[in-house]
Protein backbone atom coordinates (compact mmCIF):
# COMPACT_ATOMS: atom_id res chain seq x y z
CA UNK A 1 0.00 0.00 0.00
CA UNK A 2 2.88 2.39 1.12
CA UNK A 3 4.38 1.88 -2.59
CA UNK A 4 0.55 2.94 -4.26
CA UNK A 5 0.45 6.12 -2.25
CA UNK A 6 4.42 6.79 -2.78
CA UNK A 7 3.54 6.70 -6.99
CA UNK A 8 0.45 8.73 -6.27
CA UNK A 9 2.28 11.31 -4.29
CA UNK A 10 5.29 11.05 -7.43
CA UNK A 11 2.50 11.70 -9.68
CA UNK A 12 1.06 15.09 -8.21
CA UNK A 13 4.51 16.50 -8.02
CA UNK A 14 5.23 15.36 -11.59
CA UNK A 15 2.13 17.20 -12.27
CA UNK A 16 2.66 20.61 -10.78
CA UNK A 17 6.16 20.26 -12.08
CA UNK A 18 4.55 20.08 -15.53
CA UNK A 19 2.36 22.77 -14.77
CA UNK A 20 5.21 24.87 -13.80
CA UNK A 21 6.76 24.36 -17.28
CA UNK A 22 3.17 24.64 -18.99
CA UNK A 23 3.36 28.32 -17.35
CA UNK A 24 6.45 29.41 -18.91
CA UNK A 25 4.91 28.55 -22.59
CA UNK A 26 2.40 31.16 -21.58
CA UNK A 27 4.72 33.91 -20.08
CA UNK A 28 7.11 33.21 -23.28
CA UNK A 29 4.28 33.34 -25.99
CA UNK A 30 0.84 34.02 -24.79
CA UNK A 31 1.52 36.91 -22.83
CA UNK A 32 3.16 39.03 -24.50
CA UNK A 33 0.58 38.85 -27.55
CA UNK A 34 -1.92 39.44 -25.47
CA UNK A 35 -0.43 42.54 -23.99
CA UNK A 36 0.39 43.88 -27.49
CA UNK A 37 -3.36 43.03 -28.52
CA UNK A 38 -5.40 44.97 -26.52
CA UNK A 39 -2.79 47.92 -27.09
CA UNK A 40 -1.11 47.55 -23.41
CA UNK A 41 2.90 47.68 -25.15
CA UNK A 42 3.85 50.39 -22.24
CA UNK A 43 3.27 47.50 -19.95
CA UNK A 44 4.87 44.87 -22.15
CA UNK A 45 8.28 46.91 -22.20
CA UNK A 46 7.84 47.57 -18.44
CA UNK A 47 7.53 44.39 -17.89
CA UNK A 48 10.30 43.38 -19.70
CA UNK A 49 12.81 45.89 -18.58
CA UNK A 50 11.94 44.16 -14.72
CA UNK A 51 12.24 40.87 -16.04
CA UNK A 52 14.83 40.90 -18.43
CA UNK A 53 14.78 36.61 -18.68
CA UNK A 54 11.28 37.14 -20.39
CA UNK A 55 13.76 37.77 -23.82
CA UNK A 56 15.98 34.72 -23.43
CA UNK A 57 12.55 32.46 -22.95
CA UNK A 58 10.83 34.00 -25.98
CA UNK A 59 14.01 33.16 -27.75
CA UNK A 60 14.75 29.65 -27.08
CA UNK A 61 10.97 28.66 -27.26
CA UNK A 62 11.94 25.88 -28.87
CA UNK A 63 13.74 24.70 -25.84
CA UNK A 64 11.15 25.59 -23.37
CA UNK A 65 8.50 23.85 -25.56
CA UNK A 66 10.27 20.69 -25.71
CA UNK A 67 11.17 20.55 -21.88
CA UNK A 68 7.69 21.31 -20.90
CA UNK A 69 6.09 18.87 -23.53
CA UNK A 70 8.42 16.15 -22.46
CA UNK A 71 7.16 17.18 -18.91
CA UNK A 72 3.57 16.59 -19.96
CA UNK A 73 4.39 13.19 -21.53
CA UNK A 74 6.30 12.11 -18.30
CA UNK A 75 2.85 13.86 -16.14
CA UNK A 76 0.58 12.02 -18.27
CA UNK A 77 2.54 8.30 -18.25
CA UNK A 78 2.54 8.74 -14.49
CA UNK A 79 -1.15 9.52 -15.06
CA UNK A 80 -2.08 6.44 -17.06
CA UNK A 81 0.14 4.11 -14.77
CA UNK A 82 -1.96 5.25 -11.35
CA UNK A 83 -5.09 5.39 -12.61
CA UNK A 84 -5.68 1.55 -11.55
CA UNK A 85 -3.52 1.51 -8.64
CA UNK A 86 -5.02 0.20 -5.61
CA UNK A 87 -6.69 2.53 -3.03
CA UNK A 88 -5.92 1.81 0.63
CA UNK A 89 -9.14 -0.23 2.77
CA UNK A 90 -9.10 2.07 5.64
CA UNK A 91 -11.96 4.70 4.42
CA UNK A 92 -10.11 7.51 5.29
CA UNK A 93 -6.91 6.55 3.75
CA UNK A 94 -9.56 5.69 0.60
CA UNK A 95 -10.78 8.85 0.70
CA UNK A 96 -8.04 10.58 0.56
CA UNK A 97 -5.82 8.18 -2.00
CA UNK A 98 -9.30 9.41 -4.64
CA UNK A 99 -8.96 12.87 -3.42
CA UNK A 100 -5.19 12.81 -5.01
CA UNK A 101 -6.52 11.09 -7.64
CA UNK A 102 -9.00 13.68 -8.93
CA UNK A 103 -6.55 16.61 -8.08
CA UNK A 104 -3.50 15.06 -10.18
CA UNK A 105 -6.25 14.58 -13.11
CA UNK A 106 -6.87 18.14 -13.25
CA UNK A 107 -3.59 19.55 -12.49
CA UNK A 108 -2.51 17.53 -15.65
CA UNK A 109 -5.64 18.33 -17.50
CA UNK A 110 -4.56 21.98 -16.49
CA UNK A 111 -1.44 22.02 -17.66
CA UNK A 112 -2.11 20.32 -20.74
CA UNK A 113 -4.39 23.47 -21.55
CA UNK A 114 -2.15 25.57 -20.82
CA UNK A 115 0.89 24.12 -22.89
CA UNK A 116 -2.08 24.27 -25.85
CA UNK A 117 -2.48 27.77 -25.48
CA UNK A 118 0.85 28.71 -25.61
CA UNK A 119 2.08 26.78 -28.29
CA UNK A 120 -1.24 28.30 -30.56
CA UNK A 121 0.42 31.54 -29.34
CA UNK A 122 3.89 30.81 -30.21
CA UNK A 123 3.56 28.88 -33.31
CA UNK A 124 -0.17 29.00 -34.98
CA UNK A 125 -0.70 32.43 -34.19
CA UNK A 126 2.26 34.68 -35.58
CA UNK A 127 1.40 32.03 -39.07
CA UNK A 128 -2.04 34.04 -39.00
CA UNK A 129 -0.88 37.25 -39.02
Amino acid sequence: MAAEINHLRTTKQLNLLSLFTSGSTLICCALPATLVAIGSVATLTSLISHFPQLIWVSEHKPLVFGVAGVMLLLAGSMQWRARRLPCPGDAQLARLCMQTRRQSLWIYGFSVAVFLIGSFFAFVAPLLM
